[in-house]
């Protein structure tokens, strides 16, 4: 039973580590189309974009249905870099229902800051602990 356990984990563990190691670039088109996203742009090496790594997991759970929370890897996927004019990691970057930049912001950002411009985008703030 605890070998099951322990197996359940490290999936779940995996699952995550997937889910944000940068890969969803090449996964599904940035923007999503009419959606409000915001792209988180950094490494998983950098210590800033560590420092974000769980407020966009947690945003990315909590929005789900309302917004696109997305993290791109940029070392991983340097194309990206390129594609979103990133000078500096991280960057964040929110883009409205239609595609068009309204935000862009270089270094840590916190999550109350994240969710004011998502709110100020018109996306609905989740009901707390609603995403989990």
């Amino acid at each position: 039973m605890k070998t099951l356990v322990r197996f359940a984990l490290l999936l779940a563990a995996l699952t995550v580590l997937h889910t944000f190691d940068g890969t969803a670039a090449s996964t599904a088109p940035v923007p999503v189309p009419d959606t409000v996203t915001m792209v988180d742009l950094g490494a998983t090496a950098c210590i800033p974009c560590k420092m974000m790594a769980p407020i966009i997991e947690e945003l990315a759970a909590e929005y789900r249905g309302k917004a696109a929370i997305i993290f791109i890897d940029v070392w991983q996927n340097p194309d990206e870099a390129k594609k979103f004019k990133v000078s500096m990691i991280p960057t964040q970057i929110f883009f409205d229902r239609t595609g068009n930049e309204i935000y862009r912001h270089s270094g840590f950002l916190d999550k109350k800051t994240i969710v004011t411009q998502l709110a100020q985008m018109g996306v609905a703030q989740p009901v707390a602990g609603s995403g989990k």
